[in-house]
């Protein structure tokens, strides 16, 4: 791949670390940038949809969510350019800036009227990176950090959105889990929307695990 290529995922790391570690030394900045869906639907801030997915709350939020993001970023980069060719890369920007927004569309949905409601991070954005890479190649491996052993992609996708249902539904944790979720779902239906005969290759990976 061109390295000029691989550099919007460093990019977009570089950018991100940036503005999250501003965020750490300037609570005020913070919470300006956080999405806050009451200041969005009442003082028509919503640069809050884009601004929320830079910043986040600690170190280890920022590390997890950046490791992530370049462990399967280049990756779905790399298989942008080869199906989408000199478009990839701006298809590519348009799958992470879109998994920001999209992902936050719940929380605006249903804390409108909340004005203490807040959440940030590039979660959404990350999942859907990653669900865009387990829709182009579902039986590769999955390998991160956190998992006792790897597995396949479509198996690690399905587990992940079953846990993200069940936290969200059981609540406590300050995560939002819709989020992860609907990111994941927008990696998925911008990818096959871009190039719909990409569903009939994922079925025909999938069937030959099993046949």
């Amino acid at each position: 791949m061109n390295p000029i290529n691989i550099n919007a995922v460093t990019t977009i790391i570089g950018i991100t670390v940036l503005v999250s570690l501003a965020g750490f030394s300037n609570r005020e900045l913070l919470y300006k940038l956080m999405m806050n869906p009451y200041s969005i639907r009442h003082h028509n801030q919503w640069y809050r949809f884009f601004t929320s997915g830079f910043i986040h709350i600690e170190f280890i939020h920022l590390f997890f969510n950046m490791y992530v993001f370049y462990s399967f970023g280049v990756y779905v980069l790399y298989k942008y350019i080869s199906v989408f060719h000199e478009k990839g890369i701006y298809y590519f920007i348009m799958l992470y800036v879109g998994g920001i927004v999209f992902s936050d569309m719940p929380s605006y949905l249903r804390h409108q009227s909340n004005p203490r409601y807040n959440s940030l991070g590039a979660s959404g954005a990350v999942s859907a990176v990653l669900f865009a890479a387990v829709f182009l190649s579902p039986l590769t491996k999955v390998s991160l950090m956190f998992l006792p052993f790897p597995m396949y992609g479509f198996v690690f996708a399905i587990l992940y959105v079953l846990f993200e249902w069940y936290m969200g539904r059981r609540g406590g944790d300050n995560i939002n889990h819709d989020a992860h979720i609907f990111g994941a779902i927008y990696g998925v239906v911008f990818t096959f929307i871009m190039k719909p005969p990409l569903l009939i290759e994922f079925i025909a990976d999938i069937r030959s695990l099993i046949s």
